[in-house]
């Protein structure tokens, strides 16, 4: 399926998971905002467009580097979120449309950089390069940033409490949902589609330049943050169990409680991967 995919837009893909995405996703490392500023040259001037902004999580970061900063995405809870989001921060010079990539330049206009953060491969990938290729400033750059944020790395060496047990809330979605990885409403028997560098140069970009901001941070979660977690996934979003939500939750709360120090797990965080393309 990842190399024959054919795109069909499913609304359903992260319904109901915005709240859960903002509370259990942990923050990208402090360094990428400074990364970014140094490898592109960013001084304060020109736009930001974040194709695929979620509850907006990478556009706050970087919003303050640019003098405005448009946030699209194509459901209306990461929308509410991002926007709620942006509030409590203080973040005034984002602006947020609910927008399909597929449906860009939608007026929008040109920008210095337009960004992508764990949501290209859900899109019709050789359409959004190519409409995306035509809003960049000619010295601009396509940023994909590659990260996984829902859960920590794998190990053995000690920590302050013990990791999530990540296997058995597997085995316990699987319980519920099935073996074969749901997403909306349908299903990923073989994961999302590969394919990217082909893709990018095909539209026009040259490219790509490689940064990576380590990981390694130790942090602590709780109960509710794993369970967030959990809930923000393609696979195992809220709608997706029906009316055995209830006891869905209740399971991996009990699972949790369980393995937990008192309610606390630590993980360390992943290493996120910064690609630039050029136009």
């Amino acid at each position: 399926m990842a190399g024959d995919w054919e795109w069909q837009w499913d609304e359903t893909l992260y319904a109901d998971s915005a709240p859960h995405y903002a509370v259990g996703r942990m923050p990208y490392p402090p360094g990428l905002a400074g990364a970014v500023r140094e490898e592109l040259g960013l001084d304060g001037r020109g736009r930001l467009l974040d194709v695929g902004c979620g509850p907006g999580s990478l556009t706050l970061l970087l919003a303050g580097m640019f003098e405005e900063a448009v946030g699209v995405d194509a459901d209306r809870g990461m929308i509410v979120e991002a926007s709620r989001r942006a509030g409590e921060a203080g973040v005034a010079n984002v602006r947020w449309r609910r927008l399909r990539a597929e449906d860009l330049p939608a007026g929008l206009g040109t920008f210095r950089v337009v960004t992508f953060a764990q949501s290209f491969h859900w899109m019709d990938q050789a359409l959004v390069a190519r409409r995306v290729r035509g809003m960049l400033d000619p010295a601009g750059a396509w940023v994909h940033v590659q990260a996984t944020t829902h859960r920590g790395m794998p190990g053995e060496d000690p920590l302050p409490h013990p990791r999530p047990p990540w296997d058995r809330i597997d085995e316990l979605v699987a319980r519920y949902l099935g073996p074969v990885r749901r997403a909306g409403r349908g299903v990923l028997p073989t994961g999302t589609r590969a394919g990217e560098e082909e893709i990018m140069s095909r539209a026009g970009f040259t490219g790509p330049a490689r940064i990576e901001v380590g990981g390694g941070r130790v942090v602590e979660r709780g109960v509710d943050d794993i369970v967030s977690a959990v809930f923000s996934l393609s696979g195992s979003t809220p709608h997706l169990f029906a009316a055995e939500r209830p006891a869905f939750e209740a399971d991996l709360r009990r699972l949790l409680t369980r393995a937990s120090d008192g309610g606390r797990f630590s993980e360390r965080t992943r290493e996120v991967r910064v690609v630039i393309w050029r136009p």
